[in-house]
């Protein structure tokens, strides 16, 4: 009898228990800017998941180093282009803590006012992009009509429309002009009186809800440990708000109107729940601030500097509460004209970085729901 010989074929068994190498990005349409992340899959699973940064890296820390006081308030307007009136705002404050300046109380309502716009500015356009990554069209034209209600005002009072460069050490650049509290106080109403079609179009839209209730939850552990902070933050129960909890510019007289909204939750439902909700709240409190300009008697706008502005030779940190999360401004002066040394912490930097927790154990079909609910601006991570 001839002997015979028995070969075994596997088919597809190596290819099951490979893990696959899937890059989104650096040109990818789901992402808010130029990120790469890049995911180990099993399946359908992502086992891991790096975020590369750097595509858009400028130097900002270091060109800071070169410019005087007055310039990097320019450099600072633009890493997060959504809040370039609040990233201007840090600047400011810091140097002048350096110099122990007082502002004028006219000039600190009408900033805080600003902030408030610009944050309503920043949070509708994620409340319109955000369905939009998920296949809703429509919400994302009802947040650029109410945006451009506001960029108008905002473009009357400064000159610009995203960077509008108003701020100045010890002030702002200029009066609001005649007439314009009115135009903004109807631009606010306007606005708050369609905010509902958010909650129509999107929070009530049961594939909206399916696609994010219940899928990419962050662990108050995960908040803390990575340093996450605003609307995300409070979306997993950490309940933290610079404006309540260390007061700047005129926050600490608003507590009665200002509202921390929190979420227990922190899956990308809540995260979107807590940015619409905080979005009636800068209504209300940009309403406040009109108010009280109103019954303030006319004073300066701005403090008046020498020719030469130079910091005394020291250190602060100043914050801000922006309308992604924490913003940190470490200034460092050796008495020049131009700082030694200027420290940006952006928020979303550190809200990116989160992701390599929250996505492993995740299906790669939920991760641009997850991406998209993290609320961040490239420009802000790589600066």
């Amino acid at each position: 009898m001839t002997p015979t010989t028995e070969t075994m074929v596997g088919i597809g068994g190596a290819a099951e228990s490979t893990d696959m190498v899937l890059n989104i990005g650096p040109q990818h349409p789901s992402t808010h800017g130029v990120l790469r992340l890049r995911l180990l899959l099993d399946g359908e699973r992502i086992t891991r998941a790096e975020p590369v940064i750097g595509y858009m890296h400028r130097g900002a820390e270091k060109l800071f180093e070169a410019r005087d006081y007055r310039q990097i308030i320019m450099l600072a307007n633009r890493h997060d282009w959504l809040s370039a009136f609040s990233n201007e705002l840090g600047v400011v404050l810091g140097v002048e803590r350096m110099l122990g300046m007082e502002v004028p109380e006219r000039a600190v309502w009408t900033r805080t006012l600003l902030a408030e716009l610009n944050r309503v500015l920043n949070h509708l356009m994620f409340l319109g992009s955000y369905p939009l990554e998920l296949g809703g069209i429509t919400p994302v034209f009802y947040a650029f009509r109410e945006r451009e209600v506001l960029q108008n005002v905002m473009e009357e009072v400064s000159g610009g429309r995203m960077h509008y460069m108003f701020n100045r050490v010890g002030g702002l650049k200029e009066d609001l002009p005649a007439g314009w509290t009115a135009r903004a106080r109807a631009a606010v109403a306007g606005v708050r009186s369609r905010m509902d079609r958010f909650n129509d179009l999107v929070l009530g839209n049961e594939i909206f809800r399916g696609r994010t209730r219940g899928v990419g939850t962050l662990a108050p552990e995960a908040v803390h440990a990575y340093g996450v902070s605003g609307p995300i933050a409070r979306a997993s129960g950490v309940d933290f708000d610079l404006r309540r909890d260390e007061p700047y510019l005129a926050y600490g007289e608003l507590q009665d109107t200002l509202k921390v909204v929190t979420r227990q939750e922190g899956d990308c439902l809540a995260r979107f729940e807590c940015l619409l909700e905080q979005t009636h709240n800068a209504l209300d409190l940009a309403d406040a601030c009109l108010d009280r300009i109103a019954e303030l008697a006319p004073g300066p706008i701005n403090q008046r500097l020498p020719k030469v502005l130079k910091a005394p030779e020291g250190h602060t940190y100043a914050w801000t509460e922006n309308p992604l999360g924490i913003n940190g401004y470490y200034l460092v002066s050796k008495g020049d004209k131009t700082p030694y040394r200027l420290k940006l912490r952006s928020a979303s930097y550190n809200n990116i970085q989160v992701l390599t927790v929250l996505l492993p154990g995740t299906l790669v079909a939920d991760m641009v729901a997850i991406l998209g609910s993290m609320f961040f601006v490239v420009g802000d991570i790589d600066k």
